[in-house]
């Protein structure tokens, strides 16, 4: 485990809210992630007989399973190492007969994405004793279901995607690979940030991770259906993520600038809660997934292509206006567009977020993830289906719309 800058912890722990106008999720920082787990599980959470769900990696790359398991101690019930990407319905339930065997009265994951979805999901199927795929998938037609769980459920993310801030989750059914919206209408309990932790992430994982963040924002303040919060959450967590994105980029140790973007992601997902509902980056993006490319890469390779197709049917443009006039208040921005060769002046807002995405080394075409032309038709046709293509600036109806964005990322520039 890196030790550097670990002046981050001082022994003294923040435990607040994470959102000003509702209760839960609560955050905790500045104590490490096993000493914080403890800590709640023993208190506030009153938990005896704990289920960690961990990514593979972690378990298998590094010590930090053990020493959650290790501070656990005999309140550990048991343990499932990986999820699959994208979280396939099948293994959700397979999870679910696993906590209900050992009688689990909390689950904590370790890692992100995935395995933050899949827990959010195995709780709420549990409490309604629901235990097969087709059971699952009808909890998609309720907007809350009709038991909410009483299970306590920590998070210990690992990535920025932020899903451990909402109360949704997203799963993929393994006979169609279509990916699923589910709204579960109860909220995680308490999200440990540790930025020490997140020094084990995959560099690649972390900034990509961290541009799906930057997608919540940019897919917010540039929606036609926005409201002041959204708007002023979406603004401070541009703030922290896109500098604090770069700054990782150049020094992966710095845990202060790796949590200055653990707290950016807070401010996105505050943001997602307003009501604001996103647009075409995020409703292709599901369904770019299960294709087999990364959450964040999703949104590496749409947001600025769908800011752009935007822009040229002249949907959003004083919205996208505003928002590059935030992230050019930024010197790290106008440093990274100089370097691009492109203008500040004329730069419009999907070149400035296309600028920042490169730097970052991140892709910004199908090409780059291995998706051909021949998927194509079939990704259009799914994408109409995610709620979101609807409540795009420019609403998408016809799969036609979906491929002209698709077709500008297709080939690597």
């Amino acid at each position: 485990m890196a030790t550097a800058e670990s002046d981050f912890f001082t022994g003294a722990e923040v435990h607040r809210p994470a959102f000003d106008n509702k209760p839960k999720p609560v955050i905790s920082y500045g104590l490490r992630f096993p000493e914080a787990c403890i800590r709640h599980v023993s208190t506030d959470l009153a938990s005896s007989r704990v289920f960690i769900m961990a990514s593979r990696s972690l378990a298998t790359k590094t010590d930090a399973l053990e020493r959650l398991k290790k501070a656990l101690g005999d309140r550990l019930a048991g343990v499932r190492v990986g999820m699959s990407p994208h979280t396939p319905m099948d293994e959700v339930i397979e999870t679910v007969h696993a906590v209900k065997h050992v009688s689990a009265d909390c689950i904590v994951t370790l890692g992100a994405g995935s395995i933050t979805d899949a827990a959010k999901l195995v709780r709420v199927a549990a409490a309604n004793h629901i235990d097969t795929i087709e059971a699952l998938t009808t909890l998609r037609n309720n907007s809350i279901v009709d038991f909410l769980p009483t299970m306590p459920l920590i998070c210990i993310p690992t990535s920025l995607s932020g899903g451990e801030y909402q109360a949704m989750a997203a799963a993929t059914d393994p006979a169609t690979l279509a990916k699923k919206m589910f709204h579960l209408g109860v909220e995680v309990d308490l999200v440990i940030q540790d930025p020490e932790l997140c020094t084990t992430t995959p560099q690649w994982v972390w900034l990509s991770s961290g541009i799906r963040s930057v997608d919540h924002c940019v897919e917010t303040l540039c929606s036609l259906l926005g409201n002041e919060m959204g708007d002023t959450w979406s603004r401070r967590g541009l703030e922290k993520l896109v500098p604090g994105l770069l700054h990782s980029k150049a020094d992966p140790t710095n845990l202060h600038v790796r949590h200055s973007c653990q707290l950016g992601v807070g401010d996105a997902m505050c943001a997602v809660s307003s009501g604001i509902p996103l647009g075409g980056s995020h409703a292709i993006g599901h369904q770019l997934g299960p294709l087999g490319v990364g959450h964040g890469e999703t949104s590496c390779i749409l947001l600025a292509a769908v800011c752009k197709y935007n822009a040229r049917k002249g949907a959003n443009v004083e919205k996208q206006a505003a928002t590059a006039r935030l992230l050019l208040d930024d010197s790290n921005v106008l440093d990274v567009l100089m370097k691009a060769g492109l203008n500040p002046d004329t730069a419009e807002l999907g070149d400035i977020l296309e600028a920042i995405i490169r730097e970052l080394g991140m892709p910004t075409s199908l090409e780059e993830v291995g998706v051909g032309s021949e998927k194509l038709d079939e990704l259009a046709r799914n994408s109409l289906n995610d709620e979101w293509s609807v409540t795009n600036a420019v609403p998408l109806t016809e799969a036609d719309q979906v491929l002209e964005i698709l077709n500008a990322v297709l080939k690597k520039k």
